[in-house]
């Protein structure tokens, strides 16, 4: 298999703590802090993920004869790694910006050889269903203006990867400035997503893979890639996980089945056979 590409570092990480969310408590409680049950796989995936990595799961446990089941924990990719980092019981990685792998290539909590980029995605500007929103995204967008006193939901741009290429987005077309004070920033992408679909904020930037998830939302235009740092995911395995099944997953992953689920839910595949 051919090397990984060098990532873009978008932005290092800037902070060593983290809080679990619930789903994350839950998880945890159940493996149990002290080591991972050798029959499950446990994956710890960026919350933008859920939806097409519970179908690859289910994917991979079908056609598993042993019956192989495999857990995903889902949250934000910063709260994640930095949860690895501190020794939490996962046996993969599967991170939506580059620089928090790095971060734990740095703490030596991955296995650097087994990082591969494995997603991409688009950034998309959405409002909710019945809103009459229209804006071109070019430089200098009104934004402030069409959102007509509302707020634009992203995720954090101090640690989520959404809210890091969002901010990036709106920088380059300089207008971050006068958006900023006008921001919802949520713990992760699909809080962010919720907050447009309940009717919350008047408008949101997600990524274009979050979209069928959200029932009462709309997309109002894509961000040029130019606009942007490259979206990527990657995968790889946590240091000190030797478990052969956890090795079986990983290569699925990087499959042509887990491939077809994957773009079948709005990302672009980036592994070679995929």
């Amino acid at each position: 298999m051919a090397a990984p590409r060098s990532p873009t570092r978008i932005a290092p990480p800037l902070s060593s703590s983290g809080r679990l969310s619930l789903s994350m408590v839950a998880a945890l409680f159940v493996l149990g802090i002290s080591g991972s049950r050798a029959e499950v796989v446990t994956i710890f995936a960026a919350a933008s993920t859920t939806n097409a990595l519970n179908e690859v799961a289910e994917s991979y446990a079908a056609s598993d004869s042993s019956g192989q089941k495999v857990r995903p924990v889902f949250a934000a990719t910063s709260t994640l790694a930095m949860q690895i980092s501190k020794g939490a019981p996962a046996h993969l990685f599967l991170a939506a910006n580059p620089a928090w792998m790095d971060y734990l290539v740095e703490r030596h909590a991955i296995r650097p050889d087994s990082r591969r980029d494995l997603l991409g995605n688009r950034l998309v500007l959405i409002a909710p269903a019945g809103s009459r929103l229209q804006i071109a995204i070019e430089p200098g967008l009104p934004l402030v203006e069409a959102l007509a006193g509302g707020r634009l939901a992203i995720g954090d741009p101090a640690h989520v990867p959404a809210g890091i290429y969002a901010k990036a987005a709106l920088e380059r077309l300089g207008v971050w400035h006068a958006v900023a004070p006008r921001t919802a920033q949520a713990a992760n992408v699909r809080a962010a997503l919720a907050l447009v679909d309940r009717g919350e904020a008047a408008a949101g930037i997600v990524y274009q893979s979050d979209v069928a998830v959200g029932r009462r939302t709309r997309v109002v235009a894509v961000f040029p890639a130019s606009s942007h740092p490259p979206i990527t995911y990657q995968v790889a395995l946590v240091a000190g996980s030797n478990l052969p099944e956890a090795k079986r997953f990983y290569h699925f992953l990087l499959g042509p089945e887990a491939g077809a689920i994957f773009r079948r839910h709005g990302f672009l595949t980036l592994t070679p056979g995929s």
